[in-house]
């Protein structure tokens, strides 16, 4: 089976590096990598039709493209003619929760992929100031998610949003939750600064339903939806 991975925070983030560590212990199966040559993070679903799109080999035999996450899935199904059995975005430096899913470039890939009948999922690690991102735990964990995922059915135009919590250090491996998408809204706040105003909004202090994605992933769990096309 071929596994193809991009993600939104450029082909040198880190979380890219996690979850292909992740995908190399999922069954032996082939990974090829697509990135984006630049961060795209909150670019949302955004294309590119009026330029042309660099390709360059990078290390690892990786492929970095001078474009967006969704023009990655592009050009690996299209132009480089891959036929991937799923499309594994992220794993991205901060939670795509709620509504996130709608200004995400690392959602937005997976879309994508779905949109061109290939399975796809989103994985994101939520941030925390009080506790740091510790890759090599999720990468653990996303090594824990993928066999649950691929025990799962999914209908056309459904696709996987996975959230990893932030946990302090030393804790023990969260429980894997399959929860709601709601929509919950970003808290969305200014401030004045020169010439204009700077957002200022506390994505910590978003709505929390019970039983939602948000809910579940800031009480401790991996947090798993469906989302619809």
């Amino acid at each position: 089976m071929e596994l193809l991975l991009t993600n939104d925070d450029g082909i040198e983030a880190p979380g890219l590096l996690a979850l292909h560590q992740a995908a190399a212990q999922w069954g032996g199966h082939s990974v090829l990598v697509v990135a984006p040559e630049e961060c795209h993070s909150g670019g949302g679903h955004r294309v590119t039709t009026h330029k042309d799109l660099g390709v360059r080999a990078h290390a690892h035999g990786w492929h970095a493209v001078d474009g967006t996450p969704a023009d990655c899935v592009r050009v690996a199904l299209h132009a480089l003619d891959q036929k991937p059995e799923w499309v594994l975005s992220g794993i991205n430096a901060g939670g795509n929760l709620g509504a996130d899913v709608y200004l995400s470039g690392t959602v937005a890939a997976a879309r994508e992929a779905t949109l061109c009948g290939v399975k796809g999922v989103a994985f994101s690690q939520y941030l925390h100031k009080a506790n740091s991102i510790n890759w090599e735990r999720a990468s653990r964990w996303a090594v824990m998610v993928l066999p649950w995922l691929a025990g799962e059915r999914l209908d056309p135009g459904e696709f996987w949003n996975v959230n990893f919590p932030s946990l302090p250090a030393g804790a023990g491996d969260p429980e894997i939750v399959l929860c709601d998408h709601l929509g919950s809204p970003l808290h969305v706040a200014f401030e004045p600064v020169e010439g204009g105003f700077r957002y200022s909004g506390n994505y910590h202090a978003r709505d929390r339903k019970p039983g939602s994605d948000v809910d579940t992933c800031f009480s401790g769990a991996i947090a798993i939806s469906r989302v619809r096309l």
